[in-house]
C-alpha cells in the first residue's frame, strides 16, 4: 500500500474470497481518514473475469467509492509496483478537492451514429467549457479506437485524454471495461474531470532523438519522398553514418520517426514528437514508409528506441513535469504502460512506477499494462505504442 492524504493505492491478490476483499478494501479506505472518496480506479486481470461484478460491488461498498472505473488487463500496477503476468486486482482511491467527475459511455454503434462534435456533447452531456480532460479506458476488439479519438478530438479538443486499451484473454479477444457496478465487454468508459482539479500528462513514447531536426518537403500519403530536398533515404543513412560506431548498433532495429505536431514552436524538445514506426525504406526511389500520413513542411527526426533511450526519455519528461508543476499538489496518478515496456524490455522490475513515485511520490498511482495508450501530443490526443501514459491529478491553476 503506498499513497498521501489524497490517494492511496494497491495490489489485491489470491482466489476470490468475498470477505479477505472486504476486509482489504476497508483498510485501504482507512488509510485515507476522514477525507471522501472522490474516485475509484479499479484494473482486474482475467482469472476473476466470472467475479468481476461481485469484486465491484464489494469495492464500492466497503472503500466508499461514488464513482468507480476501470478495465481488465493481465499485468497490474499499484503504487510503485508493476505486477506482470499475475492475477489480483489493482485499486486506486483518489480524494480530489473541488473536482467535478462525470462518467460517460461510448460504443461503436454512437461511433457510426456520430453527426460531428455537438453528437457527443449530447451524449456525454459534458461540453468542452465543462471539462479539463477525460480520463478514459477502450476494448480493443470491438471498437474503432482510432476513430473514436478522432471523434473526441474534435470534440473536446485541446482537452487531454489520457488512458489505455484494455487486454485481457486475448485468444478469444477479450475484455472487460467497468463503470460503477456494471461490466462492459466492449466499447469504452470514460470520467471528465472538472472544477478544481485537472489533468496534467506525461507521455513516454521511450524514444531518444537522433541526428539533427529536418523539413520534409514531399510526401504523399505514409511515404516521405524528400527530406530538405534530398531522398529521404539518403537523410536518414547520412544520420546514421555520422553517430559513433556504438550508436550506430543501438540502432539495428530500432529505429523510429518523430513528427512534431505543433511547429509554432520555437524550439523542439523531447515530447514535442509524435513517435511512429519506421516502416520501410527504398534506397532506389528514395522513400521511407512510415506508420502515419506525414505531410510537406512538417518537421521531422529520427529516433531510437530501447531500454536507455526508454529510460532517459521517462526521466526527462517526469522532471520536465515536476519543474512545471511547481508549487501545485499532486493528488495521485494513474499510469498505462504499454504491454511490450515492464521486465521484458528494461530487464528490471517495476521501471516505470517507480520513477513516476520517485518524482512525485508518495501518492495513490494505479493503472495497467495495456494494448495501446492514450495521450496528447502538442493539443491533440493520439494512440501509441510502447509508450507509458501518466495521468496526474493536479489542482487547477
Amino acid at each position: 500500500m503506498i499513497g498521501n492524504r489524497h490517494s492511496v493505492a494497491a495490489h489485491w491478490t489470491g482466489d476470490f474470497d468475498d470477505d479477505a476483499l472486504r476486509d482489504w478494501a476497508q483498510a485501504l479506505r482507512a488509510h485515507l481518514g476522514e477525507n471522501a472518496v472522490s474516485l475509484g480506479l479499479v484494473f482486474i486481470s482475467p482469472r476473476h473475469f466470472e467475479q468481476a461484478p461481485d469484486i465491484l460491488e464489494n469495492l464500492r461498498l466497503n472503500a466508499r467509492i461514488p464513482l468507480l472505473v476501470g478495465c481488465s488487463s493481465a499485468s497490474l500496477i499499484a503504487g510503485s509496483a508493476e505486477i506482470e503476468e499475475r492475477p489480483g486486482v489493482a485499486l486506486g482511491l483518489y480524494t480530489l478537492p473541488g473536482a467535478q467527475l462525470k462518467p460517460a459511455r461510448f460504443t461503436q454503434e454512437q461511433l457510426e451514429e456520430h453527426t460531428g462534435p455537438a453528437y457527443w456533447h449530447l451524449q456525454t452531456e459534458v461540453t468542452p467549457e465543462q471539462t479539463n480532460g477525460w480520463l478514459a479506458f477502450a476494448d480493443p476488439f470491438h471498437l474503432d479506437c482510432e476513430s473514436w479519438l478522432r471523434q473526441w478530438n474534435e470534440a473536446y479538443a485541446p482537452a487531454p485524454i489520457l488512458g489505455g486499451l484494455a487486454s485481457g484473454d486475448h485468444s478469444e479477444q477479450r475484455t472487460q471495461l467497468y463503470l460503477n457496478g456494471d461490466v462492459f465487454e466492449e466499447g469504452g468508459v470514460a470520467v471528465s474531470v472538472a472544477g478544481n482539479v485537472e489533468l496534467a500528462g506525461v507521455i513516454s513514447q521511450g524514444c531518444t532523438p537522433i541526428g539533427d531536426t529536418w523539413t520534409i518537403t514531399k510526401a504523399e500519403q505514409n511515404i516521405i519522398y524528400e527530406i530538405a530536398n534530398r531522398p529521404a533515404y539518403q537523410v536518414l543513412v547520412d544520420t546514421i553514418q555520422k553517430l559513433p560506431p556504438a550508436e550506430q548498433k543501438k540502432c539495428q532495429g530500432n529505429l523510429f520517426v518523430g513528427l512534431v505536431i505543433n511547429e509554432y514552436l520555437d524550439e523542439f524538445h523531447r515530447g514535442d514528437f509524435l513517435i511512429r514506426n519506421l516502416i520501410g525504406a527504398d534506397p532506389n526511389s528514395g522513400a521511407l514508409a512510415v506508420g502515419a500520413l506525414p505531410r510537406s513542411g512538417q518537421t521531422i527526426q529520427f529516433q531510437r528506441r530501447d531500454a536507455a533511450a526508454g529510460t532517459e526519455d521517462i526521466t526527462q519528461l517526469l522532471g520536465r513535469a515536476r519543474a512545471n508543476l511547481k508549487g501545485r499538489d499532486v493528488l495521485g496518478a494513474c499510469l498505462c504502460s504499454c504491454n511490450g515496456r515492464g521486465a521484458r524490455l528494461f530487464g528490471v522490475p517495476s521501471h516505470d512506477a517507480s520513477h513516476v513515485q520517485k518524482e512525485f511520490g508518495p501518492m495513490g498511482l494505479a493503472g495497467f499494462f495495456c494494448n495501446g495508450e492514450i495521450g496528447p501530443v502538442g493539443d491533440r490526443n493520439f494512440l501509441h505504442g510502447y509508450t507509458a501514459s501518466v495521468a496526474l491529478f493536479v489542482q487547477k491553476r
